[in-house]
């Protein structure tokens, strides 16, 4: 197969798709790897590394589109990539098309097999495409949280450690998810109180073990949420449901009782947001202000550290990228039922039941596609 590679439009997204070492073993399994040129070199890759790892380094990002048969990406097309995209060409990145019709229009239009990092699971029901980025996501949040704080930006004007004589911050992180545990485990360093939300009991059960009773775990209900709104300084949004909009867990009433200055960081911005005040921001603008409140909802969090990003999820990537390419996209669908909720669009139709009651689009189950193209 050839397996292809390009460069990130979205602001300040450096990470890449494939780098070196896992370039090294695609083409050791067979297959040709071409890349764009200049790659990777904001994730500290270059050219010449590619190359001693045996691919072809080409002089356009149109070109890369115009010869793979496979698209390994980091996240979902912007609007100048869409024509770009070809009939059967398999797209493997993250899509989030819960929140991005426009999106799911063009690969629904241009025949695209798009396979979203995002909804494959594991045989434990577990996101093995997710985890990697939502600990960086999740980690990445108490320091862009911490660092809002400050008066510069409209914080309070505290620091989330406080110093002796003075009490820390108070985080709340709403999710008990790969997020919240990544959050919760940096707050902790910095010394803050902590707060979790969760409406699954077995779930804090398992936090108030691993985090030796050092958090407060709380039943995640209208009451108690507007409570824990009420004495936060920072706020992580970190709730998920798998190729769906994320449920607006934080509305814009629950801003007028929250003090001015508290900081909300949307880890669930791909999917919607889980503050109904939320709306994307990127790296180089990435906060506003609504009723005092700081908004932080940058849609592409771990760009900002591309070097420790892009290896974390090329290690859980790679298993599932050779397996597509060393058996092609329908075996490989076949032969995983997990791997094949990660197809998102196939032939022309929705193939992820959540993604497509999100879109309001008919949801067709890819065995009924592959049975409609055979006739």
């Amino acid at each position: 197969m050839i397996v292809g590679s390009v460069k990130e439009l979205k602001d300040f997204e450096n990470r890449v798709g494939l780098m070196p070492s896992h370039v090294f073993e695609y083409v050791n399994k067979g297959h040709r790897v071409i890349v764009e040129n200049g790659l990777g070199v904001g994730s500290g890759f270059t050219d010449e590394m590619y190359r001693e790892a045996g691919a072809e380094i080409l002089g356009s990002a149109q070109e890369v589109w115009a010869l793979a048969e496979m698209i390994v990406k980091v996240k979902e097309p912007i609007e100048e990539e869409y024509n770009l995209m070809r009939k059967g060409q398999i797209l493997f990145t993250y899509l989030h098309l819960a929140s991005n019709k426009q999106l799911a229009d063009a690969l629904l239009e241009r025949g695209v097999s798009g396979v979203a990092y995002e909804t494959i699971e594991d045989h434990l029901h577990h996101l093995p495409l997710l985890k990697p980025m939502s600990e960086v996501a999740g980690r990445l949040s108490i320091q862009e949280g911490s660092k809002y704080l400050e008066k510069t930006y409209g914080g309070k004007g505290i620091l989330l450690s406080g110093v002796p004589g003075v009490k820390s911050g108070h985080v709340v992180v709403i999710g008990g998810g790969a997020v919240g545990m990544s959050a919760v485990k940096t707050a902790l360093g910095t010394g803050a109180t902590v707060s979790v939300l969760d409406r699954n009991l077995e779930r804090l059960a398992y936090m108030e073990d691993v985090f030796g009773g050092r958090i407060n775990t709380i039943f995640s209900d209208s009451k108690s949420l507007e409570e824990e709104l009420k004495v936060a300084d920072v706020v992580i949004g970190s709730v998920l449901l798998p190729g769906a909009k994320a449920p607006k867990l934080v509305t814009k009433e629950h801003l007028k009782i929250m003090e001015p200055g508290t900081v909300l960081v949307d880890v669930a911005i791909d999917q919607g947001g889980c503050f109904e005040s939320s709306r994307p921001t990127t790296h180089s603008n990435p906060i506003f202000i609504e009723e005092g409140i700081v908004h932080y909802c940058v849609t592409n969090m771990p760009g900002a550290v591309p070097q420790t990003s892009t290896v974390a999820l090329g290690n859980a990537t790679l298993p599932y990228g050779l397996m597509l390419a060393n058996v092609g996209l329908e075996k490989a669908m076949e032969s995983d039922e997990g791997f094949r909720k990660g197809l998102n669009t196939y032939a022309g139709c929705i193939t992820n039941e959540a993604v497509a009651k999100a879109l309001d689009f008919d949801f067709c189950k890819y065995e009924n596609c592959v049975k409609t193209m055979n006739l």
